[in-house]
């Protein structure tokens, strides 16, 4: 029986980029993926969690359910926490541009959005008070000034620290959907 998807005689497809049939384009989505930072660090929460888990279910077990109800709280604040630090970054949808740190989510029309553009400027490094040189995307509005521009994202963020590439390709991919959508 012949495995073609395990055989070095097929093409492999690189065109990553492009959509597949079943795409909606228009539900919010991630122009990149999350950085090894960022998914290594939930991933610690998660397993943090399940021993936290473990811990409520065998103190249920031994002790007051009482106690193990607050354990399984702590847990359960923990895979949440997990959750939302993957969902961190800047997604796009033809309605607009949406920014989602961990505690906040700041969403802007492309009517609104004058620009999108990549800088070079001093940049926190993985969001630690420490700056270093490097890029960031920043997101000029035509209701606000020009001092007032948010990062979206940077190249010492937890999604692209050491892979300037991605984040060359990210960027270009949010600076196309802002002209494409700006236009339309």
């Amino acid at each position: 029986m012949p495995l073609p998807f395990l055989t070095a005689d097929r093409a492999f497809e690189t065109a990553d980029d492009v959509a597949l049939p079943f795409d909606d384009r228009d539900r919010w989505r991630r122009p990149y993926r999350p950085g090894p930072w960022r998914v290594g660090t939930a991933a610690l929460c998660l397993l943090l969690a399940s021993f936290v888990l473990f811990a409520a279910v065998l103190i249920g077990l031994t002790g007051s359910v009482s106690e193990a109800g607050v354990i399984l709280g702590v847990a359960l604040v923990v895979i949440v926490g997990a959750l939302r630090l993957l969902r961190v970054g800047v997604w796009v949808s033809p309605r607009g541009l949406r920014h989602v740190r961990y505690f906040g989510t700041r969403t802007t029309p492309w009517g609104q959005v004058a620009a999108v553009r990549t800088v070079q400027q001093p940049v926190r490094w993985l969001g630690l008070p420490r700056t270093v040189q490097g890029q960031a995307l920043v997101l000029v509005r035509a209701d606000r000034g020009a001092q007032d521009v948010p990062l979206l994202m940077t190249t010492h963020n937890a999604d692209f620290l050491a892979r300037t590439g991605s984040f060359d390709r990210a960027a270009d991919t949010i600076e196309a959907w802002a002209a494409e959508n700006r236009r339309a």
